[in-house]
């Protein structure tokens, strides 16, 4: 069975998407930007407030769905500029404490400006 979760504590997608879906014990959630849920914009400038915004956003649809960040297995990030990697680490790393398996890129360009996205899988 297939599942989205949904969260008002995460920002509303911005397009054609849910925040996540679970199916066969597992999680998969969109890509998060540093989007504020209240607001709906990016308020951070640099890549620190940015990537904890994300990771805040992840938090809680991990949360609506009954896990935290113990249980993510994968992540995907994309940053705006490779620069930015050592900066987006440090503050990645205070919330994947677990070290899940993860692959980074640099990508030309994000939605709405972002310095940074991050999607997730993790176990129900």
């Amino acid at each position: 069975m297939i599942e989205s979760i949904q969260t008002q504590k995460a920002p509303a997608a911005i397009g054609p998407y849910t925040q996540a879906k679970t199916c066969g014990g597992f999680l998969f959630t969109s890509g998060q930007i540093a989007l504020n849920p209240v607001s709906g914009e990016i308020e951070a400038p640099g890549i620190e407030g940015q990537t904890k915004q994300v990771c805040e956003n992840l938090k809680e649809v991990l949360a609506a769905a009954g896990v935290g960040f113990e249980n993510v297995i994968k992540t995907t990030c994309f940053l705006q500029n490779m620069a930015d990697f050592a900066a987006f680490n440090e503050v990645y790393g205070r919330y994947f404490t677990s070290k899940p398996a993860r692959s980074c890129v640099a990508v030309a360009e994000l939605p709405k400006g972002a310095l940074v996205e991050i999607e997730l899988i993790a176990k129900l």
